[in-house]
């Protein structure tokens, strides 16, 4: 599929264990078929996961806009942390690690802030105005802030200190197996960091995600905080889906922003 539509475009979700991928109908957020999925290789190094990377988008007939979701922080290209990937990424392009293995356009973003953006669009968080934050449960805990629909980049408060410790050490679904909790003694600990969370942002809805999202009638109702609750709808496909979101929308900007005008300004000493 060769394809210049604003409607379809491509997202690749880089995880720590997998690297997956599909084409996105961005009309309705959806997978045109099957996505595809290889595993992580070991050590994800930045030209071993851009190989991967590559792979995963041979397996479709496609050539277009790219979207890529990686798990770290990303600032203007350039990987800023790699908590779940060799630290040889850090300070790294993953814009100019990615381009030369996919054919289009590339956009790259963090993980949650692509999950994030699917939602906001597509699932729980659609129609509402105001701030979003989703919170995604994992191995860490990770945060996507989006306000009247525009996504605020790389909100690392899962780092936050609750009670003397890094907030996702105690409340991270991670937390709950090695501390051998119950989920109930878990979703405490989960309540408190929601509460700390809305203290600070006065968010209109808080959106629940990662892996433990697909058991919510096991923690969700012993969530207390005053923020409304939404279990993410997009579940796995929320990063490709939000990549491909994100591939589409900086390809509009590009087309419509004019080049900088030339500096003409003359400097006059006396």
């Amino acid at each position: 599929m060769s394809t210049t539509s604003p409607d379809v475009a491509f997202g690749i979700d880089i995880g720590g264990t997998g690297i997956k991928g599909g084409i996105v109908d961005l009309r309705g957020g959806v997978l045109i078929g099957e996505r595809f999925r290889l595993d992580t290789p070991q050590p994800a190094t930045p030209d071993s996961v851009a190989e991967t990377a590559g792979k995963v988008a041979a397996h479709f007939d496609y050539s277009g806009p790219f979207g890529v979701a990686f798990p770290g922080v990303v600032l203007d290209g350039v990987v800023k942390t790699a908590a779940n990937v060799d630290k040889s990424w850090i300070d790294t392009s993953l814009q100019k690690a990615m381009e030369p293995q996919l054919p289009g356009p590339v956009t790259v973003l963090n993980d949650a802030d692509a999950a994030g953006l699917a939602e906001a669009r597509y699932g729980a968080g659609r129609g509402i105005s105001g701030l979003v934050i989703m919170v995604t449960f994992g191995t860490g805990i990770g945060i996507a802030l989006i306000n009247d629909g525009r996504l605020v980049p790389n909100a690392e408060l899962g780092h936050i200190e609750l009670d003397g410790h890094d907030a996702e050490t105690k409340a991270a679904a991670s937390a709950r197996e090695r501390d051998d909790l119950s989920w109930e003694q878990w979703a405490k600990r989960a309540s408190k960091y929601l509460s700390h969370l809305e203290n600070l942002l006065w968010p209109k809805l808080i959106i629940l995600g990662g892996g433990i999202s697909k058991k919510p009638d096991k923690w969700v109702p012993h969530l207390k905080c005053r923020t409304p609750l939404a279990v993410a709808q997009l579940i796995n496909n929320a990063g490709i889906v939000g990549a491909a979101l994100r591939a589409t929308e900086a390809s509009e900007t590009a087309a419509v922003t004019p080049p900088a005008a030339e500096d003409t300004t003359t400097l006059i000493l006396d």
